[in-house]
């Protein structure tokens, strides 16, 4: 099997930091994941996270501040809830919730997502592949 492909989705505060120190302290972690920088976790709209499986994304990480560290008080409680109703739908449209995985890296902790990344990498290894969702498999608003 390919490598599977994750995209990222990281707090600019936290989460996104971690990802430079890693890349600046040349730690070694799986080249499949693809980053998208965002003020905060909590501004992820489920939509965003369906819409990468609908585009061929076997995997989807959200990274945040640590509880009671966010940069916008309570952005990452937000995210939180919205993993909690995002993997019921997930299940209920027969996506495995394991393809989803929210994470709390801090700005420091380089080496926490380099290990979180290899690991989510492996993990969607021994799932079956991701097959395309159709359109009208996607929820709207």
């Amino acid at each position: 099997m390919s490598e599977p492909k994750i995209l990222a989705f990281f707090c600019n505060w936290c989460t996104y930091t971690a990802a430079d120190l890693a890349g600046t302290s040349r730690m070694k972690y799986a080249a499949n994941v693809r980053v998208v920088r965002m003020m905060c976790s909590g501004r992820l709209d489920p939509q965003f996270v369906l819409q990468a499986f609908k585009e061929g994304a076997d995997g989807v990480l959200i990274g945040g501040c640590h509880p009671n560290d966010c940069h916008y008080i309570e952005g990452n409680y937000k995210a939180l809830r919205r993993m909690t109703l995002l993997k019921r739908m997930m299940e209920s449209m027969g996506i495995e919730k394991a393809r989803v995985r929210l994470e709390w890296i801090s700005a420091s902790e380089g080496l926490k997502l380099q290990e979180v990344v290899n690991e989510m990498t492996e993990q969607l290894k021994k799932l079956p592949p991701m097959s395309r969702m159709e359109p009208t498999q996607v929820a709207h608003p």
